[in-house]
């Protein structure tokens, strides 16, 4: 997160300059903590070009490593012509081993960190001014605080998001057992309902059976058998509505428009027309009336259909062709589009087509789909009861 983060690189570099700043201010007032005869010029570049690796501190921890070696390289070109600085070279090394400690993952931190204890350890067998023994353990306290310090908060980080992961998984999964328990609370008290709903529209059936053979001779028992029927009936309803309000969709609670069917056939070819599209519709034979679930079968067919062919033919051309046939409908959606094998969306078993199936196999029909390199077809065959 901390490289996707802009703000990060602007901070380094703040923070870069106001350690080379604090430096060259150190060389150049000067500051008592600056000692030997060095040259200031070759000083200062040292600071700026150690602080400019700085800048890399917590977006390449790795890169940053590399002005370690910045005061070797400057010792061995100027032939040890620099001075000996704490603001300008202990506070910029104690700075890197904290970070490298503190956003340095993996290999990076140790070898960083080692990397930090031999300059240092180079430093003290070649700079006389280092060897007292107040001074090795004041700068090598430095560097040892430092790198606990940048550890121990890159621990306490990592622990935090470990902790926050697992709140959140924890979370995750009881909200999903949850909605796992309710679904299955939901199909329970359904198949239920169902059984109570099938059993009162097997009274009514028998009720209405025995009311007709007797119309003429018992008027009485018609009577009772229609007044059965109605509390029968009224008490289905309700149970029907039951199971509706409860497996209905919180979002779908205010859809109280009637569902459609065949007649809404044109109005749906016309909303599928689009620039580049031209659909048309063409209904042979004669029209018959369907019952509501089996006109909403092929209105949903259709309009999947359609749907495809926005969506994944590249047609220019499509047509919707509903044929009345004795004792079957047939439904029949075309376009010319790429058809074959590259129209996956069209042939591989998706929700569109899984959903369009069961609708036909749900009536007693088949749906059959051919793919072609000249378009592609969507062909439902339904079984229609004679008047």
């Amino acid at each position: 997160m901390e490289r996707r983060q802009p703000w990060n690189s602007v901070t380094d570099l703040v923070v870069a300059g106001l350690v080379a700043t604090v430096g060259l201010v150190e060389v150049w007032v000067p500051l008592v903590s600056a000692s030997g005869s060095g040259s200031r010029v070759v000083s200062s570049a040292g600071i700026v070009a150690f602080a400019a690796f700085l800048t890399q501190r917590r977006t390449r921890p790795a890169v940053s490593l590399l002005a370690l070696l910045v005061w070797p390289v400057i010792g061995v070109l100027t032939g040890g012509s620099v001075q000996i600085l704490f603001f300008g070279q202990l506070v910029p090394l104690t700075f890197l081993v904290y970070s490298v400690a503190r956003h340095g993952r993996g290999r990076v931190v140790w070898v960083g960190l080692l990397a930090a204890a031999a300059f240092m350890a180079l430093a003290d067998l070649t700079i006389e001014w280092l060897q007292e023994p107040g001074e090795i353990i004041f700068h090598w306290g430095f560097l040892v605080l430092a790198s606990l310090i940048g550890r121990g908060l890159r621990l306490s980080e990592d622990r935090a998001v470990a902790a926050a992961l697992r709140a959140a998984e924890v979370e995750t999964t009881s909200r999903e057992r949850t909605l796992a328990a309710l679904a299955d609370e939901q199909a329970r008290i359904a198949r239920e309902l169902h059984d109570v709903v099938a059993h009162s529209v097997s009274v009514m059936v028998v009720q209405a059976g025995a009311a007709e053979q007797v119309v003429a001779d018992d008027p009485r028992h018609v009577r009772e058998a229609l007044a059965t029927i109605r509390t029968t009936g009224t008490g289905a309803l309700a149970e029907m509505r039951r199971v509706v309000a409860m497996l209905r969709q919180p979002d779908a609670a205010g859809e109280l428009a009637p569902q459609p069917d065949v007649a809404g056939l044109p109005s749906l070819v016309e909303q599928a027309r689009a620039p580049g599209l031209a659909v048309d519709l063409e209904v042979h034979g004669t029209p018959v009336a369907l019952p509501a679930g089996l006109g909403l079968a092929v209105y949903r067919i259709a309009q999947e259909a359609l749907t495809n062919v926005r969506r994944h033919a590249a047609a220019s051309h499509a047509r919707v062709l509903l044929r009345y046939g004795p004792g079957a409908l047939e439904l029949e959606v075309t376009d010319n589009g790429h058809g074959g094998p590259a129209t996956a969306p069209h042939g591989s078993a998706g929700h569109g087509l899984i959903g369009m199936r069961e609708r036909a196999s749900m009536y007693g029909g088949r749906l059959e789909t051919t793919a072609t390199p000249g378009g592609y077809t969507v062909r439902a065959v339904l079984p229609v009861a004679g008047p």
